[in-house]
């Protein structure tokens, strides 16, 4: 599964370039990294500060990119990732789909209510890339697969974002996701629907992905419960991902 790094975190070095390595491949994935982290755009002269070759080099780079549509650059010269990068992941995502199918079924007709998989899609938002329905369950949320959301609303952005290290400023629900391994969120997306979510570990220390479900109503005393529930799914999935 693929790994971002936690927003500030310097891209690797050339130096990092192993003998049996692409050094110009490697220096081209490396923008790609950086872009992602960068979503606001930077300039040619910021990534070739930022992976250490000269302007000149930076620049060739970032126009072989441009000509896979892999970045774009806007009437600023600022660079970003391009939309090409979408057709790349999509098989990718239904790989992921398929193998996170019986683990949200599962959950979905353990807890009889919706299951979710969301993946980051930004800094700043989350997508629905996966939805599941409780099937014997008599009322039961019902909402669209590819549904975006802010990332710091609602439990399965709030469980990401408890994946990373603190940061001054974040929400008390993501500290109390950290320290319980769920995030807890009560009608913050949709008015009297509830959320419990667990981020879905990966190779690195920061995961891209968590597993929920969305009760009508969360009481006190189911939260523990609905958080084992999804906690469980979610190291499931990370066992399956990580074979």
């Amino acid at each position: 599964m693929p790994q971002l790094r936690a927003s500030g975190e310097p891209a690797a070095t050339s130096g990092d370039v192993g003998s049996d390595m692409s050094k110009t491949l490697h220096n081209g994935l490396q923008i790609l990294e950086l872009l992602a982290r960068r979503t606001e755009g930077i300039s040619v002269t910021e990534i070739a500060e930022q992976v250490g070759v000269h302007r000149t080099v930076a620049h060739r780079l970032v126009r072989t990119l441009e000509y896979h549509h892999l970045c774009r650059r806007d009437d600023f010269k600022r660079v970003f990732l391009g939309l090409g990068l979408v057709r790349l992941a999509e098989p990718v995502e239904q790989d992921l789909r398929t193998l996170a199918r019986p683990v949200l079924e599962e959950l979905a007709d353990s807890v009889q209510a919706t299951a979710h998989l969301v993946v980051r899609e930004s800094d700043t938002e989350v997508r629905a890339l996966m939805v599941v329905e409780p099937r014997h369950a008599r009322i039961h949320v019902a909402f669209q697969t590819g549904q975006i959301d802010p990332i710091d609303r609602g439990s399965a952005g709030l469980a990401i974002l408890a994946a990373f290290p603190p940061v001054p400023g974040e929400r008390e629900e993501i500290t109390r996701a950290r320290e319980r391994g769920y995030a807890v969120s009560h009608g913050e997306l949709v008015p009297s629907v509830g959320g419990v979510s667990a981020a879905v570990p990966g190779r690195g220390s920061a995961a891209v992905a968590s597993i929920g479900v969305s009760p009508l109503d969360i009481g006190p005393d189911d939260e523990e419960s609905f958080g084992a529930a999804v906690r469980s799914a979610a190291q499931r999935l990370s066992a399956i991902l990580l074979r």
